[in-house]
């Protein structure tokens, strides 16, 4: 059977335990508070791989796109040579749940798509 393309659907790896080269370059990791107050502010830190990606015209992250569940919160648009993927944004957690996954999907021109994922806690 043909091994799936990385076009097709959305990238997460095979064993989190043990990363493909492939994966620590593009699997983004997610830096934020385990528990959050509802209605307050709370920073999330992205940056696209373990290991740096490059941002080269020819190969480079396109953008990052930030969902709680299935919610579309932020999308920040990258430049290839002149930008990090990296970001940090400041996003406020209604208290109607009380556990939410934040979801990070990063587009590599390449590559394709890649997700990584954090449950979060919400207190009221």
């Amino acid at each position: 059977m043909a091994e799936k393309g990385l076009f097709c659907g959305i990238n997460k790896p095979q064993d989190p335990s043990n990363l493909s080269e492939m994966e620590k370059k593009h699997i983004p990791v997610i830096e934020c508070p385990d528990t959050v107050k509802a209605g307050e502010p709370f920073k999330v830190s992205i940056k696209v791989g373990e290991l740096p990606h490059v941002m080269e015209e020819g190969h480079h992250i396109q953008w990052i796109e930030v969902k709680v569940g299935e919610n579309f919160y932020e999308r920040i648009d990258l430049t290839p040579v002149f930008t990090r993927p990296e970001v940090t944004i400041t996003l406020v957690k209604g208290g109607k749940h009380e556990k939410r996954t934040l979801r990070v999907i990063e587009r590599c021109n390449i590559h394709g798509l890649w997700e990584a994922t954090k449950e979060i806690t919400v207190e009221e």
